[in-house]
């Protein structure tokens, strides 16, 4: 978002107009998901992608169209197998693409959003082309069906490890390449360590109650310590206060004294229902990296909405 953010700045200050093509929804198999971008200055140049290279160039000429003072609004792409390679989707399925002259004024509220690490919605109406911004509200992206695409607009995804293991370092460099804001979370001080995790966003030396309000409905939390005192306190914290993703490694075993210690805390069986554990998604694999690239996996599928629940990864790091 904010290499978009950053082109639209550019264009405005030199003067120049600048398209944002959205997609707004998608039918069978497509290559990108509702929210994806792409922004076309008035020299063609542009920055981000609606799909797999498959009908850029055509929002390209559509953009310029527009600066010479055609109209906008909603683009269809979709081919039937037999046309791949035509102006469409060679995958046979099907994407609506918003496509609007960019309005600088909202675009910089959009990024004071980002710059305040808070959280809002966009608003775009389809049929009027009316759109808003509204601060502190949390949904979900798509097209509704009066006919206005929603969109949440929030900084990097959260992550907070609770325990230096050595899949914390592995973790946290897959983190960098998705974009993740990751802390790691140890109260002991031998391990929470840059030299252990080299990677991390932020390394804490704390106990999990000491960094409760770091947790929120937009946080990933995830444990690996093996450490009951550092896991059972972590993963309630993100119980209660509502964490985007609970993860836990553990064997079975360890799965159950967990279950059991927060059942005792007064937690529900629903609560409960919520922790991935083992944390990741079954991959077959046993190493530290193969284990953090499990739990990146389904992280990734919970948080852009692909499986509330992945099936459970490995027993032990």
């Amino acid at each position: 978002m904010r290499e978009i953010l950053d082109v639209i700045d550019e264009a405005s200050a030199a003067g120049e107009k600048v398209a944002v093509a959205t997609v707004i929804d998608t039918i069978r198999s497509a290559p990108r998901q509702p929210g994806a971008k792409m922004v076309v200055r008035e020299d063609g140049r542009f920055v981000g992608s609606v799909s797999g290279g498959c009908v850029e160039a055509d929002l390209v000429e559509r953009a310029k169209a527009m600066f010479a003072g055609a109209g906008g609004g909603v683009v269809r792409y979709g081919v039937s197998d037999g046309e791949a390679w035509e102006v469409g989707l060679s995958c046979g399925g099907q994407i609506d693409v918003w496509l609007e002259q960019a309005d600088p004024a909202l675009w910089r509220e959009v990024r004071s959003v980002l710059d305040q690490d808070v959280y809002a919605m966009l608003y775009t109406n389809t049929r009027t082309g009316d759109k808003r911004l509204e601060r502190e509200v949390l949904g979900s992206t798509g097209l509704r069906d009066d006919g206005v695409f929603a969109e949440v607009v929030e900084g990097p995804l959260r992550v907070v490890i609770f325990g230096a293991a050595e899949a914390a370092e592995h973790l946290c460099a897959y983190g960098k390449q998705l974009g993740w804001r990751t802390t790691v979370v140890d109260a002991r001080p031998a391990l929470a360590t840059p030299e252990r995790v080299p990677s991390a966003g932020e390394i804490i030396k704390a106990w999990p109650d000491q960094v409760v309000d770091r947790i929120d409905e937009r946080t990933v939390v995830v444990t690996l310590s093996h450490e009951e005192r550092l896991d059972i306190p972590a993963v309630a914290a993100a119980l209660e206060r509502h964490a985007r993703y609970v993860g836990a490694i553990g064997a079975r075993r360890t799965q159950e004294r967990r279950r059991a210690a927060l059942s005792e805390q007064g937690f529900s069986e629903a609560d409960l229902d919520r922790i991935h554990g083992p944390a990741g998604i079954d991959l077959g694999g046993r190493s530290p990296a193969q284990v953090a690239l499990a739990i990146a996996a389904e992280i990734v599928a919970v948080t852009s909405g692909g499986l509330t629940r992945g099936k459970a990864a490995v027993a032990a790091v």
